[in-house]
C-alpha cells in the first residue's frame, strides 16, 4: 500500500472518499461532514484549524482508508486538554504549536480515526496494525516540519492499548459517561431498572416539563425547515455566549449538513406554547446517538435534561440503537443512568526531555482517573443485583 497527503476534501474527491470508507455509517467519517467544514469557515484560515487528510491507497490507487488529520496553532475544541504542556513549552523557549491531531474537529466522540471499507464499524482488532502502520507517516512528517507533536484523540480501547505497547506513545486517559441500552422496551421499562428512589426523582424531572407547561418534539433532519435551524444556532451560540465565548461552527455549516446529511440528524425542540425556547442537535448512525449541541434562549427547571438526555434516550430505545454518546464531562448524567467509560488518546511527543515528563503526568493522571471511575460507578441509579 501507499499514502499521500491531501489539503482538502476536494483534492480527494467524493467518490474515491466514499469508496475508502465503504458502507461505513459513522457520522463523522462521512465526505459529507468534512466538507461542510471546509466550506463554511469552519475549517482553514482563521480558525487555527488546517486540514491534512491521509488518503491510503493500494498500488493501483484503488482507495483504501482515510485519515483526518489537522495542523493546529491551538488546542481549542479537542477536549483532551493540554494547555499546560503548552505552557511549559512556552517557560523553557521551545514552540508547542503547531502540532498536528488525528481527530475529529470540534467533537469528543470516541470512535474510528482511520476510516475504511475494510473495517465498516471501526471495532475490529484485525486492522489495528494499519494504525500502527500510520503512526510513523504522522512522526516523518511532523519531523519534516520541526512540529513538536501528534495526538490521536478519542480513539477506542483496544486501539490504544495496541499502540501503548510501543515507547514511542504516551497513553492518556480521561472519563465520560455514557448510555447502553440493555434491551429496553420503554422509558417505563428503563426507569423500571432504578432504584425506587432514583426512579420517583427521573419521573419528577420529567413532570416537571409539563408543568411549566413545556412540551418537546424530536424531527429528523428531513423534516426541519430553515426557521427551526435558525432557532437551533441562536440556541448553540447562546451556550457560548453565557461564557463570553463565540461558537466554533456557523450557521450555514449546520444547513449544509441537513441538506447533505439529513438522515444522520435528529433535532430535539422545545416549545413553550407555539413558541421555540430551546434546542438540542445530535447526530446518529446504526448504533450510537451522538448528542453534540445545546441551547436556550429562556432557562427552565430541567429542560436541559430533558432534552439532552431523556430525549435522546427515548429515541435510542425506539430506534433500537444500543449506544448514546451525550459529549464531554458532566457528573449530573450519573443521575439519568450514563455509566462512566474510559476514553483514550495516544499521544506523540517529539523533545525526548518534555516525553517523559509528559509520560510521568499522564501516569499519575490515569491513577486518579481510575478512581474517580470507580467513585462515580458507585452513584449509577440502577437497582443493585440482588434487588
Amino acid at each position: 500500500m501507499k499514502a499521500q497527503w491531501f489539503a482538502s476534501v476536494s483534492d480527494i474527491g467524493f467518490e474515491r472518499w466514499q469508496a475508502a470508507i465503504g458502507d461505513t455509517s459513522y457520522p463523522f467519517a462521512q465526505f459529507a461532514f468534512y466538507q461542510a467544514l471546509e466550506a463554511h469557515n469552519c475549517l482553514g484560515d482563521g480558525t487555527g484549524w488546517y486540514p491534512e487528510y491521509l488518503l491510503v491507497m493500494e498500488d493501483d490507487e484503488s482507495p483504501v482508508a482515510i485519515a483526518p488529520t489537522f495542523l493546529k496553532t491551538h488546542s481549542q475544541g479537542e477536549f483532551v486538554f493540554d494547555w499546560s504542556w503548552a505552557e511549559a513549552y512556552e517557560r523553557y523557549g521551545y514552540p508547542y504549536y503547531p502540532k498536528r491531531i488525528w481527530a475529529v474537529p470540534y467533537s469528543p466522540v470516541t470512535g474510528p480515526r482511520l476510516f475504511t471499507h475494510l473495517d465498516p464499524n471501526g471495532r475490529s482488532e484485525e486492522y489495528v496494525s494499519m494504525y500502527a502502520a500510520l503512526a510513523p507517516l504522522l512522526t516523518q512528517a511532523n519531523q519534516d516540519r520541526q512540529f513538536s507533536s501528534w495526538h490521536l484523540l478519542f480513539c477506542r480501547e483496544h486501539l490504544a492499548k495496541h499502540l501503548d505497547q510501543s515507547d514511542e506513545y504516551l497513553h492518556r486517559v480521561s472519563c465520560q459517561f455514557h448510555w447502553f441500552n440493555k434491551g429496553y422496551q420503554s422509558m417505563e421499562d428503563y426507569f423500571s431498572h432504578f432504584s425506587s428512589r432514583k426512579r420517583k426523582s427521573a419521573r419528577k424531572e420529567r413532570d416537571k416539563i409539563a408543568q411549566q407547561g413545556l412540551h418537546l418534539t424530536r424531527k429528523l433532519g428531513s423534516e426541519l425547515t430553515s426557521e427551526e435551524i435558525q432557532f437551533f444556532y441562536t440556541c448553540y451560540q447562546s451556550t457560548y455566549a453565557k461564557r463570553g465565548q463565540t461558537g466554533y461552527l456557523t450557521e450555514a455549516f449546520f444547513q449544509q449538513l441537513v441538506d447533505t446529511m439529513a438522515d444522520q440528524i435528529l433535532l430535539v425542540l422545545a416549545y413553550k406554547g407555539d413558541q421555540h425556547v430551546g434546542a438540542s442537535w445530535c447526530f446518529f448512525d446504526d448504533y450510537s446517538l451522538y448528542g453534540r449541541y445545546w441551547g436556550c434562549i429562556e432557562e427552565f427547571n430541567c429542560l436541559h435534561f430533558e432534552a439532552c438526555y431523556y430525549q435522546g434516550i427515548e429515541f435510542c430505545i425506539e430506534k433500537g440503537l444500543q449506544h448514546f454518546d451525550p459529549g464531554t464531562q458532566g457528573e449530573h448524567k450519573i443521575a439519568r443512568g450514563f455509566e462512566p467509560v474510559f476514553s483514550h488518546s495516544i499521544h506523540y511527543i517529539d523533545n525526548p526531555g518534555f516525553r517523559d515528563a509528559i509520560g510521568n503526568f499522564c501516569k499519575e493522571e490515569a491513577e486518579a482517573v481510575r478512581g474517580y471511575h470507580q467513585d462515580t460507578h458507585a452513584l449509577l441509579p440502577f437497582k443493585s443485583p440482588n434487588q
